[in-house]
């Protein structure tokens, strides 16, 4: 029977340099040639995605935005679920009174304020005034990795995007603020119409209540006509949770936040060790495709 494994990238796929090491490529490479079908599911774009790969000569299903778009390999949209365009805005007004940093993913570009930076860059110096021995390293790198995904168009505000051609699929807020972002997840936490779920220390992300990893991973599968049976799926973080509990095996990596480990059937190395390697090759041979 095929399977369909599907893999999230930061804290997963991706090392702590946000790079795929060879050894992973390889071994994506080598469940393709074995028939195994490979999808990567994540909460960035698609197109951040795409250029992520662009030197491996691989492609794959794309499952993005936390599962409110599915591209196939070819890099044509299979699905999508945006929010619906009134809540979307009436969300990004009260992040922006409330002096977020926040993300907005769209069809071709992530949108993000002019001045979105800068909040973080005073939130920073904020922190550091209030503890001057706060090791301000971890908070700059992850404010980096935050400005290093591709397809960033910078606005002026939310209301640039009032047109209702543009949708929005994913609205990120981040801060280092740990009572803002408290404050956030408390004012939609209890939200029926919207998925909430967090994909790293200082962020929440917000969707359409029916778009989530997990729902994602069941409609390509079914597409597929692979029972979810024969499902795999390899992640990290909170919002990985709902495909580790959706998939036949859900395998949590050895950096994963405890609450991914207790729910997972079984946990592999870490993401510089290459886990997500390590867990393709032992599912090859399991299949009998690697002695």
């Amino acid at each position: 029977m095929k399977k369909l494994i599907a893999l999230d990238l930061d804290g997963t796929l991706l090392n702590r340099n946000s790079e795929i090491s060879g050894e992973n490529i390889r071994a994506i490479r080598d469940a393709q040639n074995h028939g195994m079908e490979v999808v990567i599911a994540t909460g960035r774009a698609h197109f951040d995605v795409r250029e992520i790969f662009k030197d491996t000569g691989i492609r794959t299903w794309v499952i993005a935005a936390n599962g409110a778009t599915i591209h196939d390999p070819e890099g044509k949209l299979f699905f999508s679920v945006p929010l619906d365009k009134d809540r979307a805005v009436e969300i990004l007004a009260w992040l922006e009174r409330e002096g977020y940093y926040y993300e907005v993913i769209s069809d071709a570009a992530i949108f993000t304020p002019q001045n979105a930076r800068e909040i973080l860059a005073v939130e920073m110096d904020r922190l550091k005034s209030a503890n001057p021995e706060l090791d301000v390293e971890e908070l700059k790198e992850s404010a980096e990795k935050q400005y290093g995904q591709f397809g960033f168009s910078f606005i002026s505000s939310y209301q640039d995007l009032l047109d209702p051609s543009i949708p929005v699929y994913n609205i990120l807020a981040f801060s280092f603020d740990e009572e803002k972002l408290k404050k956030g997840k408390e004012k939609f936490k209890d939200c029926r119409d919207l998925t909430l779920v967090s994909s790293a220390k200082y962020n929440f992300e917000l969707e359409h209540v029916e778009a989530s990893k997990g729902k994602a991973l069941h409609r390509l599968a079914t597409e597929l006509g692979i029972p979810m049976s024969e499902t795999v799926a390899v992640g990290d973080s909170l919002n990985d949770c709902s495909m580790i509990a959706a998939a036949g095996t859900g395998i949590a990596m050895g950096n994963a936040a405890e609450e991914v480990k207790k729910i997972a059937d079984e946990v592999t190395l870490t993401n510089d060790e290459h886990g997500v390697a390590h867990a393709i090759r032992r599912l090859l041979q399991e299949a009998g495709a690697e002695k």
